[in-house]
């Protein structure tokens, strides 16, 4: 692949919308749960996130400063709106009330999991202690992969939910182009003894998270890189042949994942309960232009507003990309 068609290395990955049948439950979750913050509810809509780590500060009311731009790293929600208080927030998960739709039939695609990063093993200790002390049934596993330390839960609704914590990229190991990882069990107790601290489970809630990457089921791996690798334009830094792919951008370990492993052959979702839509974000306008071109030429029909660019993969799943502090 040309350099030009990759994504730019700045590229991340934004909140992830969730159709939801109860609304009060899934909130609580993500909120006394995984302790998210509420940045916006209205209505059938509810919004989550974490302070931005160094995010820059807002005056009272939300409002940027006049002749001020929105600091690196901010975000801005729906409607331009900048959330009060001081540290400009980064959603993380977004609900969307749609209680008359189904769950899913077993077998099709979607989402995998939901993976929100920590910046210290602290922070995520403490969001692991207070998921398995608030809902201790929907925690499924633990791994130490290399690169990072991740455990893993079942949402409510039975959406997974990773919370993990990154290795420095200097501890990480690439053979021949590809990330080395593993799955080394951890024991959730000792990790909590060993890194819990009073302070941080105290203000979990203000300490910094984010999307770190989101994983889908799909229905063929080779059809999944035509489109994520080819076409949309990360780097594939990981495979496990017809079961799994792991495409980044910027030498990161995963932006997105998409396996077969209860999905093999699936066809286009159907509208239900689960994954509404996956938000990628990149550093300049000018990368979402190049984007927008690459697609077009590729014949997937897109939507652009000049601010979003949205399309659906192979499986309809709605991919919306975006410049950084727009989502």
């Amino acid at each position: 692949m040309n350099s030009q068609d990759l994504l730019a290395a700045d590229t991340g990955m934004g909140a992830v919308t969730l159709r939801v049948a109860d609304l009060d439950a899934m909130t609580a979750f993500y909120r006394d749960g995984v302790r998210l913050t509420v940045l916006v509810q209205e209505g059938a809509r509810v919004v989550l996130g974490r302070p931005a780590a160094g995010g820059g500060v807002v005056s009272a009311g939300g409002t940027v400063p006049a002749g001020g731009d929105v600091p690196v790293g901010g975000t801005v929600l729906a409607g331009g709106a900048v959330p009060a208080g001081g540290a400009l927030d980064v959603p993380v998960v977004v609900l969307e009330h749609e209680p008359a739709l189904r769950h899913a039939s077993p077998g099709q695609a979607g989402l995998f999991h939901t993976a929100v990063v920590f910046d210290d093993r602290a922070d995520l200790a403490a969001a692991l202690y207070s998921v398995a002390t608030r809902y201790p049934q929907s925690f499924t596993g633990s791994a130490d992969h290399l690169i990072s330390n991740a455990f893993y839960f079942t949402d409510p609704e039975g959406n997974g939910v990773e919370l993990y914590w990154d290795r420095d990229r200097t501890e990480w190991s690439w053979t021949h182009g590809s990330i080395d990882m593993d799955t080394v069990y951890i024991d959730p107790n000792a990790f909590l003894q060993e890194h819990l601290t009073p302070e941080a489970l105290e203000h979990a809630d203000a300490r910094p998270g984010r999307v770190g990457h989101v994983h889908l089921s799909v229905g063929d791996v080779a059809a999944a890189k035509a489109f994520y690798v080819d076409t949309l334009g990360f780097a594939t830094t990981a495979a496990m042949g017809s079961q799994a792919l792991f495409v980044s951008a910027g030498g990161y370990h995963h932006h997105m994942a998409m396996n077969t492993w209860n999905s093999r052959g699936a066809g286009r979702r159907q509208q239900a309960l689960g994954l509404g839509l996956v938000r990628i974000e990149v550093p300049a306008v000018d990368d979402l232009g190049a984007l927008t071109t690459r697609m077009r030429d590729a014949g997937v029909q897109t939507a652009d507003d000049g601010r979003t660019v949205a399309f659906e993969d192979p499986w309809a799943n709605r991919i919306e990309v975006t410049t950084a502090g727009r989502g």
